[in-house]
């Protein structure tokens, strides 16, 4: 009896990269005695107190779940979820009167939302997302999940681990050449942990006005940055003033995830100043009914914090993220001074690029595999393998074209500082068997 057939998106899905190394681990049969994986961003570090307080105590008596009862909110989310995304924003010095808040099943569904609304017809090259690469593969999926259309401008990773960003002439000429709908940036930047300054913003935004396009800045990770004399940068931070035109066309991409330590919780946002967007945004989303209800009263509890939590909290948060990346990014450098690693700027991500310690034909992808799959390395007394994230599928490449992830990984600060220890030894051990055998 024959089976049913799979329609041709399903037959052509393959794992993300982010996902790839997890996967593969999971299907290994003889597993070393530990595994350290921050191939994923998934944080590990307990979330804000004034969060923890309702999830603990969901019964009590001003819960609106006392009585086990658990209802839908409306489509834009609680009116006390949306209110702790301004909270935050406005503690922060941003001007929260004329915007909009949609609360979704975390960022990833926002991601989804901003490319329906803001690009052209599904299955045309019509008004692309225009993103900077290396990107956060996710956006790249969800285009082609909606059908929608993706193009980019590259980012270069020099030797001193900075990464390039285009000229805006560049940037100017892929867009008179595709008319995308809409510029992504993501200031703290997953991957590359690169730093936008408004100076960038300001650039780019004159851009989306002059073209017509909206502004779309992912802002997960807003707050963790680690140069002192830099100030909190943020879409909501360009207005009229500093780019006439710009007001009225900008949109953030929020999440409880990173900042606030609540990757489970999926609760995210869509922020714009448009209220068309917005009203369309909702109607859109009203298929899905609402977002997570136990974690949206759960996040909301950041509604009532003061402006002297929020910077406290943050400022905390920093300094752990400080310290664990320069460990790391000091450790890789003893270990093996041929590797490149990214500037420690912004956001939980380091890369890796190994391009001059390797032999030519190297694969990031096969060295990924072969460490969830059959490697592993002695590290105090521990047979330890290491799970890290591939970049490949962080550049949106065409066919026969040359990938720089191929010797590029991103790994994510989201382990113990016991273990992120042990990862500039593992990795270049594990690299170093790896290639041994090539």
């Amino acid at each position: 009896m024959s089976k049913p057939v799979l329609s041709a998106h399903f037959e052509s899905r393959t794992p993300s990269d982010v996902r790839l190394a997890q996967m593969k681990y999971d299907e290994r049969k003889v597993k070393p005695q530990a595994v350290i994986n921050v191939g994923i961003g998934n944080v590990s570090l307990p979330t804000n107190p004034a969060m923890q307080k309702r999830m603990f105590n969901l019964n009590a008596p001003d819960s609106p779940f006392a009585n086990g009862v658990i209802r839908y909110s409306g489509t834009a989310g609680l009116p006390e979820c949306q209110d702790a995304f301004k909270n935050i924003l406005k503690c922060e010095g941003f001007d929260t009167s004329k915007l909009h808040v949609q609360i979704t099943d975390g960022g990833s569904s926002g991601m989804e939302l901003l490319l329906i609304g803001t690009c052209g017809p599904a299955g045309t090259d019509e008004k692309p997302l225009m993103m900077i690469d290396p990107a956060y593969t996710n956006y790249i999926s969800f285009a082609e999940r909606v059908g929608r259309k993706t193009v980019t401008i590259k980012r270069k990773m020099e030797d001193n681990g900075k990464f390039t960003l285009p000229e805006v002439s560049e940037i100017e000429e892929m867009i008179q050449k595709h008319n995308p709908g809409a510029l992504l940036v993501i200031p703290y930047d997953n991957p590359t942990g690169q730093l936008y300054d408004y100076e960038n913003m300001k650039d780019l935004a004159k851009l989306c006005v002059k073209y017509n396009m909206w502004m779309v800045s992912d802002e997960a990770y807003r707050e963790l940055y680690y140069q002192e004399d830099k100030p909190l940068v943020s879409i909501w931070g360009l207005t009229d003033a500093d780019v006439p035109g710009i007001e009225g066309r900008r949109i953030s991409i929020e999440t409880a995830s990173k900042v606030w330590n609540a990757c489970g919780l999926r609760i995210g946002a869509v922020i714009t100043d448009s209220a068309e967007f917005n009203n369309r945004s909702i109607a859109e989303y009203t298929a899905n009914l609402c977002a997570n209800v136990i974690g949206q009263y759960i996040f909301a509890a950041l509604a009532h914090e003061s402006k002297e939590q929020i910077a406290a909290w943050c400022s905390e948060l920093r300094e752990y993220y400080k310290k664990q990346i320069m460990m790391v990014y000091n450790g890789l450098k003893e270990q093996e001074p041929g590797l490149i690693v990214s500037s420690p700027d912004a956001s939980i991500y380091s890369v890796i690029d190994v391009r001059n310690v390797v032999k030519p034909g190297f694969d990031a992808i096969d060295f990924v595999l072969y460490c969830a799959q059959e490697g592993s390395i002695n590290i105090d007394g521990v047979e330890t393998t290491l799970l890290v994230a591939p970049m490949k599928g962080f550049y949106d490449i065409k066919a026969g074209e040359v990938n720089p992830g191929s010797t590029q990984f991103r790994i994510s600060f989201v382990e113990s500082p016991e273990n992120m220890a042990k990862i500039p030894e593992l990795f270049v051990k594990l690299l170093r068997a790896f290639e041994a055998q090539r």
